[in-house]
């Protein structure tokens, strides 16, 4: 992403640091995009995510022609009503992630697993793809 420099140095940039606007709403965006591990063995494919706070009803897995699609809707309401006054706040976030497959997995055996603030997804990998142990071929 380009950003705007600016050529002259302003109150801002000497008391706050240059580019600190950019870096803070860089920053606060980045913060609802979970950490994801892709991990690959002989059998499977495994995606990890952090995802804390998150239940396993707020997730949303979608497959469609081998584009894995992970997303997150969840929105928070606190209302504190006191004598005379009333105090509302109201938390929103939101994620979507995709992952292109290889033509290597098997589709159909696709499954999910959350616990611990994790989401783990296990993609099994096709019989025929799954690299074989080596051999000896002997000679007739």
């Amino acid at each position: 992403m380009l950003r705007n420099r600016r050529f002259l140095p302003s109150f801002t940039d000497d008391f706050l640091g240059k580019d600190f606007l950019s870096d803070f709403f860089d920053s606060s965006l980045n913060k609802t995009v979970p950490e994801v591990n892709v991990l690959e063995n002989n059998d499977a494919f495994t995606i990890e995510v952090a995802a804390p706070g998150l239940e396993k009803k707020d997730f949303k897995i979608d497959l469609n022609n081998r584009v894995l699609t992970i997303s997150s809707e969840k929105e928070t309401k606190q209302i504190d009503k006191k004598e005379k006054y009333v105090r509302r706040e109201f938390s929103y976030s939101s994620f979507q992630r995709s992952f292109g497959l290889p033509d290597s997995v098997d589709q159909d055996k696709v499954k999910a697993n959350h616990a611990a603030g994790i989401l783990t997804i296990e993609i099994p990998k096709r019989e025929e793809a799954k690299e074989k142990p080596a051999r000896e071929i002997k000679i007739s």
